[in-house]
């Protein structure tokens, strides 16, 4: 069947004998022979007897990697979302963590530090409490109140000049409920007095006055402590919103900047940073978000801040960092966090503040350097808040700090300054030494002159 339907002696194909499951694949199998390609009208009519007898490529069978790639956004502050899938933050911008205590079962755990539990709560339930726990207090000691004059049967005597009641002018609970709040509250307006021939109520006094201070004490205190909580004093305090990683004094460095809006200053201000990444260990247990130090001067005493104008804080990427053999390349491959936490005690009121902010791996600009903002005016140091958050390209090179300091330590490495007409790829900076025993080779030095390094 398949023989007869053959071309012979010319170029066209009669497709009439196929079956039409198969004429899509004789027509295909056709032209890749060789055949010219029809012209015209026949050109349309086969594209349309394909698209009938064809059958769309199922998007599973593709190749993974075909599928999922998708071209890098050169403008990695838009967290590339067009080449990585979107990850959840371990930590907002505004400091708050994104992790949720679920399926707690020792809720108990709560009342046995009702004090910071009460000073956790919302404004909102805060305030609820508040209201309920002095009606409740009032209620039940109003209760008592009348208990006890209804058991003497001061009700009944109500208006009797003869008879001594244990509170005078008690007619009811509304009056009972009354006496209540004067005597927890201390108001006496002297209408309703205890008298000395009830020593139920005498006792009842003492436990309402002592239990009032109790309760006066506990509830004035988680109101103040809560009114005077530190944390709206972190909201003058500013992060970058990219950290970066360039040149610094001839090393590579992770820096981001810090600042303070306010006038009064932070006491005793100190800064540290965390990695959040997932890792394995050797023996194959997975870690998910492991948290790893980096230092940002623990060691000088670079950590501790001054914080009267904005810093950039830098960690030096050597071989204690977790960046050591990070380049830029794999850079734009890893999954990672920086935590930063700057602490420091408010100078008005004395208590400790903390700010936290973090720079997921999108986040972090390879090659770039933060803006100046400060200037000098005319008697005072002025600072631009407007170019907070700004950042230039440098020359940077794009291979890992550990490939530098390998070619520094060989002789390889020419000083690297910050010369635009430079690149900025590793490879560049390696020249062969091709020293003999005398010593440097003719030419080197001039070289050296001619690209501008010392």
């Amino acid at each position: 069947m398949r023989g007869l339907c053959e071309p012979k002696g010319g170029h066209d194909l009669d497709i009439s004998c196929f079956h039409e499951s198969e004429q899509s694949t004789a027509l295909m199998s056709f032209l890749a022979r060789g055949v010219p390609a029809m012209a015209g009208d026949s050109r349309n009519a086969m594209s349309k007897d394909m698209e009938i007898g064809g059958t769309a490529r199922d998007p599973k069978k593709i190749p993974k990697q075909a599928r999922d790639y998708i071209p890098i956004a050169t403008d990695r502050t838009r967290l590339l979302a067009e080449g990585k899938k979107p990850r959840q933050r371990y930590m907002e911008k505004s400091g708050k963590c994104n992790v949720h205590h679920g399926n707690v079962q020792e809720t108990y755990r709560y009342l046995s530090d009702l004090f910071t539990t009460l000073v956790d709560l919302k404004w909102r339930f805060n305030l609820l409490v508040f209201t309920m726990v002095y009606t409740i207090t009032w209620l039940f000691f109003g209760f008592i109140w009348w208990l006890i004059a209804y058991i003497r049967g001061d009700l009944d005597h109500v208006g009797d000049q003869k008879w001594i009641p244990c509170v005078e002018n008690l007619s009811g609970f509304v009056s009972a409920f009354l006496f209540s709040i004067e005597t927890e509250t201390t108001i006496g307006y002297g209408f309703r007095v205890i008298t000395e021939k009830c020593p139920e109520g005498i006792i009842l006094l003492l436990v309402q006055a002592i239990l009032g201070s109790i309760v006066n004490a506990f509830m004035v205190g988680c109101m103040f402590v809560k009114i005077s909580q530190p944390k709206k004093r972190a909201e003058t305090l500013m992060f970058s919103n990219n950290a970066v990683i360039s040149m610094r004094d001839e090393k590579l460095c992770l820096m981001f900047r810090v600042g303070d809006l306010r006038n009064s200053h932070i006491v005793e201000a100190s800064i540290r940073a965390k990695l959040i990444k997932s890792r394995q260990t050797k023996e194959g247990e997975f870690i998910p978000l492991n948290q790893t130090d980096i230092n940002v001067g623990f060691d000088t005493g670079d950590d501790r801040l001054f914080l009267v104008s904005p810093l950039i804080i830098s960690h030096e990427i050597n071989e204690k960092s977790p960046f050591w053999e990070m380049s830029r390349a794999q850079l734009d491959q890893e999954e990672f966090e920086v935590v930063v936490i700057l602490e420091g005690m408010v100078e008005a009121t004395g208590m400790t503040c903390q700010a936290r902010s973090s720079y997921m791996d999108t986040e972090v600009l390879w090659g770039h350097r933060f803006t100046p903002v400060l200037t000098l005016e005319k008697g005072f140091y002025e600072v631009d808040y407007n170019t907070f958050h700004d950042t230039y390209e440098t020359n940077t090179p794009s291979c890992c700090a550990k490939e530098l300091a390998e070619m520094k330590r060989e002789g390889r490495l020419l000083h690297y300054l910050p010369n635009p007409s430079l690149p900025g790829d590793c490879a560049e900076l390696n020249i062969e030494a091709e020293q003999d025993v005398e010593g440097e080779p003719e030419g080197l030095s001039s070289s050296r002159e001619t690209r501008g390094l010392v």
